[in-house]
């Protein structure tokens, strides 16, 4: 327990406002976290998994009407509206706070507080931040133990210091009428009520990690980015560091675990995963761009995750792993989930409770965005600076979504500004992450959109301003798209441990050593370029996927001038001047 004024002063508030039976301060030792999993099992709120199979792994499940992150209910509540931006929701922080704390009086009656002290980033990192959470669910502290760094050892670090961030969880009656799940970026607060679902509750995550530290960032001259970090080693054993930001359930994952093609295994490359979804990037003394993983695990879709597609997320979910809304196999106290393998289990419990027949049944036995939640060190290919307190140098920062047409395989965009953007006109097919309809075209600026702590137009200028800072050592721009269609509605790219071979490409860019052929939209790779052996496609269909077609993206202009006008005399002219730029070059 901490002697730091600040924070005793605030968990005293809270107690008097939620009004617990106990009080429960984390210190993330193993004594108290096995001690918590135990009472999880006995109360219900967790299912004990195999132990031979699945070692120290459990299974909850939550309400049915609580199974993603509900952008609806999700505001940022800031002295002016205008700051929030047209890409949030706003409420006035006076009155947001009157209501939130209305809803979560005396909500813990009957229940106890637990006080979690954790550290966003490697406990003692200049990149690192610390926040405290207090919730009234063991599922909470269970899950911020593997996704943060959690105990005594953040207390000391943080000292006297003021700076922290304020986090309130109450579960209340999960009522989604009465959900929400708020932001008071001018006072390094988040409140949470009525939600129980990792994506709404664990503090650490979306909402302090991306909402809360953009608005640190832009303040501050660093970056908090929705962003995996990975690291490819030549065979000479030189390792370069790439950043890449995808919308939620787009192969974010499988990119940051990517496992290179036999033909490069054999030759010695190897991928060492950093982080899977969240970036923190500073200038470093060196005049780069450094990145830390502020998170200590993976909040994973379970869905789609198999030996196929991303082997070492599976392998990171085999102990210390709590799964959340997937099926329970009966037969030998193990989970299972649609695209594990081909052979869902006959005697089981689905994602809602129910008995479950998987080869009779026409329901889900898990939930579209069922998640595992699991420590990063069982990942096979843990990078060795995982924890590293400086981070990592950043040579190359790539974009993508799901697009069926118009944008090809891979392009560099022309400068630092271009790819701003390049990033700030990301639209993807919507996926089952968020609650809404799936598989509808929306725009996500830097894969952001749900998570921009402020006003986007502002975001687009602090993007800038960092090329600024940077300079000619600011990496360099790209974008990917793995989902290009072909006319039957087949993916084209084979993508998985493949979208290797654009990493190739994408690295030799940034070290001058790849060509390329200058286009209305960016640099694009000769077909030639990109190594195709191995692979059952030929070098025709590969130019098809990198196509420019002028048509479309004219028609892509338009719909982007549309866009651009939410942001009004916020939108940054750079990016004005280069959309004027990309119809002059289409006009050519």
């Amino acid at each position: 327990m901490t002697n730091n004024k600040s924070v005793l002063s605030w968990i005293e508030e809270m107690k008097e406002l939620v009004k617990p039976d106990n009080v429960v301060w984390i210190d993330g030792s193993k004594e108290q976290i096995d001690a918590l999993k135990k009472e999880a099992v006995e109360t219900g709120e967790m299912i004990k998994l195999n132990e031979e199979l699945l070692p120290d792994c459990y299974l909850h499940r939550t309400k049915e009407n609580d199974v993603a992150r509900v952008e609806a209910r999700t505001f940022i509540c800031c002295k002016n509206e205008e700051d929030a931006g047209p890409t949030n929701h706003w409420m006035d922080p006076q009155e947001a706070y009157k209501m939130l704390f209305d809803i979560a009086r005396d909500s813990y009656k009957g229940r106890t507080m637990y006080v979690i002290p954790y550290s966003m980033g490697p406990i003692g990192s200049p990149l690192a931040q610390i926040g405290y959470e207090v919730t009234d669910s063991i599922y909470v502290v269970l899950n911020m133990n593997i996704m943060t760094r959690v105990g005594a050892a953040v207390e000391e670090v943080l000292g006297d210091s003021e700076n922290w961030i304020k986090g309130l969880h109450a579960k209340c009656d999960v009522d989604p009428e009465k959900r929400y799940i708020t932001h008071f970026p001018e006072d390094n607060y988040i409140i949470s009520v009525n939600s129980a679902y990792g994506g709404n509750v664990l503090l650490g995550k979306k909402c302090f990690a991306l909402r809360i530290a953009s608005y640190l960032g832009k303040n501050d001259e660093w970056m908090a980015e929705h962003m995996l970090i990975l690291g490819v080693e030549k065979p000479d054993g030189d390792v370069k560091y790439v950043t890449g930001a995808f919308p939620s359930a787009c192969g974010k994952t499988n990119l940051a675990m990517l496992i290179p093609p036999e033909i490069y295994r054999e030759k010695g490359y190897k991928v060492w995963t950093v982080g899977d979804d969240i970036a923190w990037m500073r200038k470093g003394p060196d005049g780069r761009l450094w990145a830390i993983n502020p998170e200590n695990g993976f909040f994973g879709v379970a869905p789609g995750t198999n030996e196929k597609s991303n082997p070492n997320a599976l392998a990171s979910t085999k102990k210390g792993t709590i799964f959340t809304n997937v099926c329970l196999n009966l037969d030998n106290n193990t989970v299972w989930w649609e695209g594990l393998d081909k052979n869902p289990p006959t005697n089981a419990i689905e994602w809602k409770g129910n008995p479950w027949n998987g080869k009779e049944s026409t329901e889900k036995g898990a939930h579209p965005n069922s998640r595992f939640t699991a420590p990063a060190v069982n990942c096979p290919c843990i990078s060795s600076e995982f924890n590293a307190t400086a981070g990592v140098p950043i040579s190359a920062i790539i974009f993508g979504g799901r697009r069926a047409t118009t944008t090809p395989l891979v392009y560099q965009s022309r400068d630092w500004n271009n790819g701003v953007f390049v990033g700030s006109i990301m639209a993807s097919e919507t996926t089952a992450a968020a609650t809404g309809a799936v598989g509808q075209l929306r725009h996500d600026p830097m894969a952001m959109l749900p998570f921009c702590g402020y006003h986007m137009g502002d975001y687009f200028a602090h993007w800038i301003e960092m090329g600024k800072i940077l300079g000619d050592k600011a990496p360099k721009i790209f974008n990917v798209n793995w989902f290009r269609l072909d006319d039957e509605g087949h993916f084209i790219w084979p993508g998985f441990g493949d979208n290797f071979r654009v990493l190739e490409w994408i690295l030799g860019r940034c070290e001058g050593t790849a060509d390329a052929e200058e286009t209305a939209i960016g640099y694009v790779p000769k077909a030639e370029d990109i190594n195709l052996e191995g692979l059952d496609i030929d070098i025709d269909t590969l130019k098809s996927i990198l196509y420019i077609d002028k048509e479309r993206w004219a028609a892509e202009a338009d719909e982007i001038e549309n866009y651009y006008k939410i942001f009004g005399d916020k939108l940054p002219k750079e990016l004005s001047d280069e959309l004027a730029g990309l119809r002059a070059r289409l006009a050519k």
